[in-house]
């Protein structure tokens, strides 16, 4: 698996962060630009993460700001600023991708591992690389990223926001607009399409 998200260093001091959302509330544009500068970059490569084009990562950074300033008196400070706004731009990321569906649900299947008439999994041996080399290694994360692309829409959402964006099962199911079933069921499919994919690479038998 790629490296969970790191805790977001642009998290504010409390005090500081009361200050902020005030000023906001108050339509003050330099806290505006304060927040852009400051949050921008990190919500930026949460959509990055989320969408294959950069474009697109772009206008839901941009959408996402857009949805905070227009609700930010509805923000109680029940969560750190930076939650709230990584929770938009998951959500403005996953808008953009349900307006573009580019594989179907089903699609899956072929990506799961086959098994023998005896029930043994084909293909065995063990990965020549560890997993602490895995996220340390840009070749390795690249390939990583490649194969989470080839999933099903769903699949990929799903992985992204459990396993990338440590979600909760409860959030993703609320992002997702499912049950909390579903989101274990197919975070459990997504998962072995992706060592399948991943397998001849991390053995050592790719070109």
């Amino acid at each position: 698996m790629v490296s969970p998200a790191s805790p977001n260093p642009f998290e504010l001091p409390e005090t500081e962060e009361r200050a902020l959302v005030a000023r906001l509330k108050s339509d003050d544009d330099t806290a505006y630009e304060e927040v852009v500068r400051r949050f921008g970059p990190r919500m930026l490569s949460v959509a990055r993460r989320l969408l294959t084009q950069e474009q697109d990562a772009q206008d839901a950074v941009q959408d996402a700001f857009l949805s905070a300033f227009k609700s930010i008196h509805n923000f109680q400070g029940d969560a750190k600023l930076a939650t709230w706004l990584h929770r938009i731009v998951v959500n403005a990321a996953l808008m953009k991708l349900r307006s573009k569906r580019r594989k179907p649900e089903s699609a899956i299947d072929d990506l799961l591992p086959k098994y023998h008439e005896d029930g043994h999994r084909r293909g065995n041996g063990d990965w020549r690389i560890t997993h602490d080399t895995a996220v340390q290694t840009s070749e390795i994360r690249e390939q990583v990223l490649a194969a989470i692309d080839q999933l099903p829409d769903l699949y990929r959402e799903i992985l992204m926001l459990r396993d990338i964006e440590e979600l909760s099962t409860e959030e993703a199911a609320q992002q997702l607009e499912i049950t909390e079933g579903a989101v274990k069921t197919r975070l459990h499919r997504a998962r072995l399409a992706l060592r399948e994919s991943l397998d001849p690479f991390m053995r050592g038998e790719s070109q």
